[in-house]
């Protein structure tokens, strides 16, 4: 499903971020979210639920009743694959290691196995969470 509808939102000239399935207010949401060149637009978002929601009524990517949601990651965004770290490399990010520690600074570099944070080599395997953020 995942490499489909990957092909799908690029089709549409946005990238597929990540997606999620949470509970909010005894409700289960699928969540898809995006993001393209200059930003995400409330037209982009519609339109890809539009696709996409045919596809799901078919195929739906969870159990039982749910709502699609399309929309942008955000500014403050959660990193969890290597792609998300290179797409943020000049980013500020907060990471909690497995340890308990925490690390605060600018992406610098990002392979697959590894992000630079302020001359820091950080293993995502070591990385429990991780998130951009951004000072108001």
């Amino acid at each position: 499903m995942n490499e489909s509808i990957e092909k799908i939102i690029q089709g549409c000239d946005a990238k597929l971020y990540d997606f999620e399935s949470v509970m909010e207010n005894g409700h289960r949401v699928f969540r898809v979210y995006i993001t393209c060149e200059g930003g995400v637009t409330l037209e982009k978002c519609e339109e890809i639920s539009k696709i996409i929601s045919p596809i799901f009524d078919l195929n739906p990517p969870v159990s039982g009743k749910y709502f699609l949601e399309v929309s942008s990651p955000g500014i403050e965004r959660i990193l969890k694959l290597p792609k998300h770290f290179k797409a943020s490399i000049g980013d500020k990010v907060k990471i909690k290691l497995n340890s308990g520690e925490s690390l605060q600074g600018i992406i610098i570099n990002a392979n697959d196995e590894s992000a630079e944070i302020d001359g820091q080599f950080v293993n995502y395997s070591d990385i429990n969470k991780a998130k951009t953020y951004f000072e108001w």
